[in-house]
């Protein structure tokens, strides 16, 4: 008898890289808005991600850092976590930590091949093959529910948030960091069809905390919350922050919440990380005060203070000194303008800069342009690059208004050899910032570090 309509099961992959190949090689498939792929894998493996216990994170910037005090100062306090993070900086098993620590390359092999099946059943429908983000956030999913059981999961959206993967969860707590302009392409280029994407993560009766102070977000997030019957900690409303001090690289701000009011330390630079440091800390008073959640004030403030989030104003080298910033949209850059003379005193300012193709770089230049004495365009390694001559044209449009008149501008599309240019020109009392999409913070970061095993992306 023979066997020639049974399907071929393919023969499990034996490495990791095979692993990440895969996963990879669903790029193609693209972002495609939609939850439809994300349940059918869901229900076939058992709905595992009702075992859990997430805080979801979604937001234009600040939810990396968000995500970061979150999970610092639950570990300090004693729990398990569990955090799901995108794009990651140095390495495809970044995204996947558990108290801390990326997912062995193992259990990430095993878990694929436990997913692979799913996946190619699935592109056998009309639904077409699961995206990339979808597999990576299902084996997130299956890694948390059945290898190590966090007690909580630190979970960041992909995208937006109605339609995002990652919208497969039902959180005890949500956050919206803020609502800027970013992925305009996919979410809609005003704020108001921005931040209805945003407030898709709402999810009925669950709390939602967020720093956002855009009257026409504003709105949207107590409308939505109102739908909900979700109760909505707005910061200005149910909580303040402000900061108190700031010396050596020590900010202390001032938190003032429903509960209770306290001082808190953070190391994080940059003024736009007290306000996500203030939404983390509204989200652990709603978890101590109505989920019985234990945090000690001692490890509270530890936590805080011990935070660290590589790429975000962080001084890899310092000889020339060289600091790495992934702010790649117009809010990102208003940070960073404001930030860099609050924490670095320089002679000359040299910034290289890469991008991708699809974001509003005039208004990023407009705010960082004023501060260069060179700067250095480039491109990412990246297949959705901006081209460093087109970055040029955008540059002499905008120079006559905001750039210094003696600005020096080199265009180098090789991003290596824009590195060396820019450690060669940057001396002893200069500064060199490198700046723009995370795809070229996390090759220069590891370049820098001389870390051999670099991977990037999404």
């Amino acid at each position: 008898m023979g066997n020639d309509n049974v399907a071929e099961v393919p023969a499990p992959f034996t490495t990791y890289h095979e692993a990440v190949n895969w996963i990879n090689g669903l790029l193609p498939f693209g972002i495609r808005p939609g939850l439809s792929r994300m349940e059918m894998m869901m229900e076939q493996l058992g709905q595992p991600q009702k075992r859990l216990k997430f805080i979801h994170v979604a937001g234009t910037n600040g939810k990396g850092s968000t995500c970061a005090f979150l999970t610092k100062v639950l570990l300090q306090a004693g729990y398990s976590v569990g955090t799901f993070t995108s794009p990651y900086i140095t390495k495809f098993t970044n995204r996947f930590q558990y108290n801390g620590e990326d997912i062995p390359e193992e259990t990430l092999l095993n878990l694929t091949n436990t997913l692979r099946p799913v996946v190619e059943k699935i592109a056998q429908t009309d639904q077409g093959s699961p995206t990339m983000f979808e597999v990576s956030t299902a084996i997130a999913i299956l890694y948390y529910a059945k290898v190590c059981v966090p007690d909580i999961v630190v979970w960041e959206t992909g995208l937006g948030g109605r339609l995002d993967v990652t919208n497969i969860v039902t959180p005890v707590v949500s956050v919206i960091t803020n609502v800027g302009l970013d992925h305009t392409d996919i979410l809609g280029d005003t704020l108001s069809l921005i931040a209805a994407e945003k407030v898709g993560i709402i999810k009925r009766g669950v709390p939602v905390v967020s720093c956002a102070d855009q009257p026409e977000v504003v709105e949207i997030l107590k409308a939505t919350a109102d739908r909900n019957n979700s109760t909505l900690y707005l910061a200005g409303e149910k909580f303040t922050y402000e900061r108190v001090k700031f010396e050596e690289s020590v900010q202390t701000f001032h938190f003032m919440g429903p509960f209770r009011s306290m001082d808190i330390e953070v190391e994080l630079k940059g003024e736009h990380q007290i306000a996500n440091a203030a939404g983390a800390m509204m989200v652990l008073e709603v978890l101590r005060q109505y989920m019985a959640y234990v945090i000690d004030d001692e490890d509270l403030l530890k936590g805080f203070r011990d935070t660290v989030w590589a790429g975000r104003l962080e001084e890899v080298v310092n000889h020339p000194r060289i600091i790495v910033d992934g702010a790649h949209n117009p809010e990102g850059a208003e940070s960073l303008a404001k930030s860099i003379p609050q924490y670095y005193k320089y002679r000359s300012l040299n910034l290289m800069m890469g991008m991708l193709a699809n974001k509003h770089h005039e208004s990023y230049l407009k705010h960082i342009l004023p501060l260069v004495d060179t700067l250095i365009l480039t491109e990412p390694d990246f297949r959705k690059k901006m081209d460093a001559n087109g970055l040029l044209e955008v540059v002499e449009r905008l120079q006559p208004n905001y750039a210094k008149p003696t600005l020096q501008i080199i265009v180098e599309p090789d991003w290596r050899i824009a590195l060396e240019n820019l450690k060669l020109r940057t001396e002893e009392e200069d500064l060199g910032v490198v700046s723009g999409t995370l795809y070229l913070i996390a090759d220069v970061r590891g370049s820098l570090l001389n870390q051999s095993d670099s991977e990037k992306g999404w």
